[in-house]
């Protein structure tokens, strides 16, 4: 069964919102129990809760990441390519990036299955349209 766009979106608010409280048994809860993750900072993907749950608090215990979801593109593929402001800080609070980046997720039965990290310059052109 497919899901509908508006309830994958409000599943990736909630991934997110999650992720900027820190709360990994929350964002693990909507992840199937083999998720995709990318090791943005590092390369390469992690896969599964455990997994996950090691690469963030690592990630964690180096940088403060905040990401904040801007637009949602669904696109005809059936994926979701979410525009990203992101604002990544060191543990001493300056800021060592400010930026937007794409973050493209593959949503199984209501949850999330893989994210990537892409350019949001991959979106087809008529989704390039819809962000605008």
């Amino acid at each position: 069964m497919l899901n509908q766009p508006g309830s994958d979106i409000e599943l990736l608010r909630a991934a997110y919102a999650a992720f900027n409280t820190r709360d990994i048994n929350a964002a693990l809860a909507l992840m199937t129990a083999d998720v995709a993750w990318p090791r943005a900072f590092k390369g390469g993907f992690v896969r599964g809760h455990e997994e996950v749950r090691a690469y963030w608090t690592e990630q964690w215990s180096e940088i403060d990441p905040y990401v904040e979801p801007s637009a949602f593109h669904p696109e005809e593929s059936g994926l979701i390519l979410v525009d990203v402001h992101q604002v990544v800080r060191d543990l001493a609070g300056s800021v060592v990036a400010d930026e937007h980046v794409g973050h493209r997720f593959t949503i199984d039965r209501g949850l999330i299955q893989v994210m990537e990290v892409c350019s949001l310059s991959d979106q087809p052109d008529s989704e390039q349209k819809l962000a605008k």
